[in-house]
């Protein structure tokens, strides 16, 4: 069995170079997506991957939510970065009752171990310790992921955020309560 570190992320454990071997690769083949009001599978077909500057963005976002008020956790296994997952600083909501989980990947070779599935847990936990009474998530619409989501235990979020829901009008807009 694989053996994982999970921790917070600090400046010690997570920098700018941490995402450098991260396997950002989905070939996905079906997405949901909204019509009339209703979620309906439709065939989707394409491959997501990052670059390295992609990878190297996407660390910069995780350094800027734990440097304004937000939190990383990460996964680890021999120095590698696993998986990671990250709550921005600021609430949505109108009464600021969601914390936003604005990033949250496993790598490639490592999915179908468990590790999304602790990382999401510490993510809760830490939402829950600072007074949220939810989670936030725009989600991938890609089958897989959403299953991944729904086996959480995430629904539909009641209510919308107009930011996340312009930024990413194919995402599935989710919460999880706390």
């Amino acid at each position: 069995m694989d053996q994982f570190t999970y921790a917070p992320l600090t400046g010690e454990n997570f920098g700018p170079r941490s995402l450098d071997k991260f396997t950002r690769r989905q070939h996905v083949k079906q997405c949901w997506r909204r019509e009339g009001g209703a979620l309906v599978l439709r065939p989707v077909e394409y491959i997501e991957t990052w670059t390295a500057a992609e990878r190297r963005g996407v660390a910069a976002e995780v350094l800027a939510a734990m440097r304004t008020g937000g939190a990383g956790f990460g996964a680890f296994r021999s120095g590698e970065v696993a998986g990671f997952a990250a709550l921005s600083g600021k609430r949505l909501g109108s009464r600021g009752q969601y914390a936003d989980l604005t990033l949250f990947y496993v790598s490639a070779p490592f999915r179908g171990r468990g590790v999304g599935g602790t990382l999401f847990r510490m993510a809760c936990a830490h939402a829950k310790k600072t007074g949220a009474e939810k989670l936030y998530i725009s989600a991938h619409s890609a089958a897989e992921v959403m299953a991944a989501y729904w086996a959480l235990g995430c629904v539909e979020a009641e209510e919308i955020d107009p930011r996340h829901a312009a930024a990413e009008p194919c995402d599935v807009q989710l919460e999880r309560l706390l």
